[in-house]
C-alpha cells in the first residue's frame, strides 16, 4: 500500500500573512514560518497528486513547492481564498493534456460553473482556458486507488467539506464538527485542523477550541492551519501540548 505525502502549500487565513498595510510584529517578522499564503494542501499518493482548494496564490505555491502535476482537485467550499486561483489549473491541464476533475459539494460546484463559466464552456476569446470537469460529491468515492471520505463540517452556519484520506483528516475553515462527522474522524494518525487565532471567531475554531477538538478526537498528531497574523509561529508552538503544532508553508509530512 502506498504512503500518503502531504505538502502544505499554504497555511494562512483569507488575508494571508503578512497582511496588507499591517505593521504588527508577525507581519514584519523575517521568520519564513510567519509568512503564510492562503490555506491549501497537496496530497500525493502512488505517484498522483490531489490538490485541496485552489488559492489565489496557487501559481506561487506550485513554483515554490515544485508541484509539476495536479491529477484532481477537491474543494472544501467556495470562498474566494479557497477558489479563486482555479485559473492557474490551465498550466497543469495544458502540460498534462487532460481535463482535471474538480470535486465539491453542490453549492461549490455551482459557484465554479458560474464564476469560471469560460472554463466550463471552453470559450475565452483572447485568453487561456483551464480544462476542467466538475463533479458533485454525493458520498465516499475513490481517486487513484485512494478512498476519499467527505466530512461535513460547519463554517459558521454554512455546511462545507473536510476530507479523510486513510488515517489523515483535513478540516479547515470550521467552527463545529457534527457528532456524525466526529465518528468518522476517530483513529487518526494525523489531523489537520483550523485554528484561526487566540480570540473567538464566529466561523472558525480559535486555538483553544481547536485544542478541545484534539482532546475529543485524540489523533496521534495534529497540525494547525489557517492562522492569522495574531499567531507567531515559535511563540505559539511553545504553548501547545505534545503532539500539536502549527503547520507552515512548504512543510511536508508523510504518513
Amino acid at each position: 500500500m502506498g504512503r500518503l505525502r502531504v505538502t502544505f502549500l499554504g497555511t494562512g487565513t483569507s488575508h494571508g500573512v503578512p497582511m496588507i498595510a499591517c505593521d504588527c510584529p508577525v507581519c514584519r517578522s523575517n521568520d519564513e514560518k510567519n509568512k503564510r499564503t492562503r490555506t491549501s494542501i497537496l496530497v500525493s499518493y502512488n505517484g498522483r497528486n490531489i490538490l485541496v482548494d485552489t488559492t489565489p496564490e496557487l501559481r506561487i505555491q506550485a513554483i515554490r513547492c515544485n508541484v509539476r502535476r495536479v491529477d484532481a482537485v477537491l474543494f472544501t467550499h467556495h470562498h474566494a481564498d479557497h477558489l479563486h486561483g482555479l485559473d492557474d489549473l490551465r498550466r497543469f491541464s495544458d502540460i498534462q493534456r487532460m481535463r482535471i476533475p474538480c470535486y465539491g459539494n453542490e453549492e461549490t460546484i455551482r459557484r465554479i460553473e458560474r464564476v469560471f463559466d469560460y472554463a466550463i464552456k471552453g470559450e475565452n476569446i483572447g485568453g487561456g482556458i483551464p480544462r476542467i470537469e466538475t463533479h458533485v460529491i454525493r458520498g465516499e468515492f475513490e481517486l487513484f486507488g485512494l478512498r476519499i471520505i467527505p466530512l461535513k463540517l460547519l463554517h459558521g452556519r454554512m455546511e462545507i467539506l473536510g476530507y479523510r484520506f486513510k488515517d489523515m483528516a483535513y478540516a479547515t475553515d470550521c467552527s463545529a464538527i457534527p457528532e456524525e462527522t466526529a465518528e468518522r474522524m476517530k483513529g487518526l494518525k494525523l489531523l489537520i485542523l483550523d485554528a484561526l487565532r487566540f480570540r473567538p471567531h464566529p466561523t472558525h475554531f480559535s486555538i483553544s477550541q481547536a485544542l478541545e477538538v484534539v482532546e475529543r478526537l485524540k489523533p496521534e498528531r495534529t497540525l494547525f492551519v489557517h492562522m492569522t497574523h495574531d499567531v507567531d509561529h515559535h511563540t505559539t508552538n511553545a504553548m501547545l501540548p505534545e503532539g500539536v503544532e502549527l503547520a507552515y508553508d512548504g512543510m511536508v509530512v508523510e504518513i
